[in-house]
């Protein structure tokens, strides 16, 4: 068992950035890949990012290219997303997940554990 918690979000003004911080709970965390998704009122839960075990290999959507970065810190139990250049399109709730599987998947169905999520508002 894997308990998530996010911090970090808030309101921020459109060019602006953030950081958001999922804090885990539980015993071997670096033995989840981790991802981080997101959910705008009204739209379906999206990927956002992923990071793998040992935070090797990483897979971003297309719309946080060049924008966002995913990273992690297992001697803290943390994953982190930094949020630069933010667009009002980036507006969500976002969420943490964790999946066994050594690579993250893209999908949400395949992450067995989720933070409860936290509140990003990009004013433009």
């Amino acid at each position: 068992q894997v308990q998530l918690v996010e911090s970090g979000g808030g309101l921020v003004q459109a060019g602006g950035s953030l950081r958001l911080s999922c804090a885990a709970s539980g015993r071997s965390f670096s033995r989840y890949s981790m991802g981080w998704f997101r959910q705008a009122p009204g739209k379906e839960r999206e990927f956002v990012l992923a990071i793998s075990w040992r935070g090797g290999s990483k897979e971003y959507a297309d719309s946080v290219k060049g924008r966002f970065t995913i990273s992690r810190d297992n001697a803290k139990n943390t994953v982190y997303l930094q949020m630069n250049s933010l667009k009002p399109e980036d507006t969500a709730v976002y969420y943490c997940a964790a999946t066994h599987f050594i690579k993250a998947p893209l999908q949400s169905s395949e992450y067995d554990y989720w933070g409860q999520g936290t509140q990003v508002t990009v004013s433009s």
